[in-house]
């Protein structure tokens, strides 16, 4: 089975195709240039890169959060349009998730998060129990001071990813013993992650259905909230 899998969760637009035994192409990017305007692009191009056409794909698997509102929406649309045109299953996959999927690392504690603005984090942990990702902390909303000061307390090798470690603890925050944030190199999100937990709920028989995926937002936009202070009675 051969899978398109996207991740546009973050600043990071990333595009894989990928099967159980191979990763066929991925490209991954973090630039400027909205998902917008990249995403479609990448997508033919990976396809190119890994010799498939898309005609030829058995299914879909995308992001869908916690993450960036308008990211996660240019995502899952451009999913939700293939998986309907070319008649493919499509699932979704946690992008905390994903991003754990990076360090297969028994023993160490595997914390995923992602910003959720004005100092905080969408923060969730995990670790890897007889070659499966367990899920130690559901995902919530907090600090991120309170978030790195409870990883010093777990008593456990930590590992931080995703971008709140790279641009806001990296070289800003002095770490408690134990805790490292994750080199470059796997410290953001990769669709080849993604496609690798969507082919195993594929693989399981599980599938998303087009007309009700949605994404994980976890909480309210701040133009939601905005709207709501100059509205009161309309939040009623």
């Amino acid at each position: 089975m051969s899978i398109l899998a996207i991740d546009t969760a973050t600043q990071v637009s990333s595009v894989a195709v990928a099967s159980a035994d191979k990763l066929s192409a991925e490209l991954t990017m973090q630039a400027r240039l909205t998902h917008s305007e990249t995403l479609m692009p990448h997508i033919e191009q990976v396809l190119r890169m890994a010799s498939v056409k898309k005609e030829e794909l058995e299914g879909l698997a995308v992001s869908i959060g916690p993450g960036s509102f308008t990211g996660l929406r240019i995502g899952l649309a451009a999913a939700k349009a293939m998986a309907y045109a070319l008649d493919l299953p499509i699932v979704g996959v946690s992008t905390l998730k994903a991003l754990a999927y990076h360090y297969p690392v028994p023993g160490v504690r595997i914390v995923s998060l992602l910003d959720a603005q004005k100092g905080n984090a969408y923060v969730e942990s995990y670790e890897w129990e007889k070659g499966e990702l367990v899920t130690k902390q559901d995902v919530t909303v907090l600090p991120v001071k309170e978030i790195v000061a409870a990883c010093g307390e777990a008593g456990k090798p930590t590992v931080l990813l995703g971008d709140v470690a790279a641009r806001r603890i990296r070289g800003r925050m002095e770490l408690p013993a134990g805790v490292t944030v994750a080199p470059p190199y796997l410290v953001m999100p990769r669709a080849a992650c993604v496609a690798a937990l969507g082919l195993a709920e594929l693989a399981a028989g599980r599938r998303d259905n087009i007309m009700d995926m949605e994404p994980m937002y976890i909480r309210r936009s701040e133009a939601e909230v905005l709207w709501e202070k100059r509205h009161p009675e309309a939040a009623k």
